[in-house]
């Protein structure tokens, strides 16, 4: 079994990739094969909210995105004063043999390529710009990935995932449902939350110190987020097109729950459901 086969049997991709087609003879660049096969499957889209890949096409490409973040990574580098040559080890793109972004991290750092020698033979050099911390791995992009998702790949630069799926880019509306607090405990609340909304996918989640928790999930077409940390409240993400079904199945989960509605709102504060 390939490297590609391996990652689409342990996060399946989606059934119409976006910005997964185009011109490749015409990008003045050949790239690695398994690149390709990469994004012909998966397109546009990110891995467990972490790494975000950048296609050759469609709006956020990496000739088009990626190279503008290395133009002013190169500006910043050669503005000179304070920089230490050790902080840029590796000349970028499109100097020779230089680092070329192939995906982006929801916490900063990238994930290049170094292009030196054949394409098929490029290794994956991990980096966060903010620490000027580089890691080189000799592998394809494929199989970083899939070492990643597996468990087996060794960083101190990109955190191991909690959960692993892959999510294309969605227009998507956010409402923020603030309970009040209820009888149940935590944990039996989010129960028959998940129950109400089965069958749901676990996305990982985190016990902060003050004893405040966030768990993250997600249906077919839903985000969704229960938390304490912020407040308690549900945090759910859905297509337009889906707001009536997502207000009913919330609204009738949250008294299951044993808990009240005291507000609806949208990112900025602006009230929805007519709560």
């Amino acid at each position: 079994m390939s490297a590609l086969e391996e990652l689409v049997a342990r996060v399946p991709p989606p059934l119409e990739p976006v910005d997964a087609t185009g011109d490749w003879a015409g990008l003045g660049l050949v790239l690695p094969a398994d690149y390709r096969g990469l994004v012909e499957r998966y397109g546009s889209g990110t891995f467990c909210d972490l790494v975000t890949l950048l296609p050759p096409f469609g709006p956020c490409t990496l000739l088009g995105y990626g190279v503008d973040l290395l133009d002013g990574d190169r500006e910043f580098r050669d503005e000179g004063g304070d920089i230490d040559p050790e902080d840029y080890p590796y000349p970028l793109y499109p100097e020779p043999g230089g680092l070329l972004i192939w995906a982006t991290s929801s916490n900063g750092p990238r994930l290049c390529w170094l292009t030196k020698g054949e394409p098929d033979e490029w290794p994956v050099v991990a980096w966060d710009p903010k620490t000027f911390d580089y890691e080189r791995h000799d592998l394809g992009a494929v199989e970083f990935l899939e070492s990643w998702l597996s468990g087996g790949l060794e960083s101190d630069i990109l955190p191991a995932p909690q959960a692993q799926w892959f999510e294309s880019p969605r227009e998507l509306e956010h409402a923020y449902v603030r309970l009040t607090e209820g009888s149940l405990p935590y944990v039996e609340r989010l129960r028959i939350l998940c129950e109400a909304l089965a069958p749901t996918q676990d996305r990982g989640g985190v016990r902060l110190d003050d004893g405040t928790r966030q768990d993250h999930f997600a249906t077919a077409t839903w985000q969704l987020t229960y938390e304490t940390a912020y407040g308690h409240q549900i945090r759910v993400a859905y297509p337009p097109e889906e707001e009536q079904q997502a207000r009913e199945t919330l609204l009738q989960a949250v008294e299951l729950m044993g808990c009240a509605v005291k507000s609806v709102t949208d990112g900025n504060g602006a009230k929805m459901w007519g709560r």
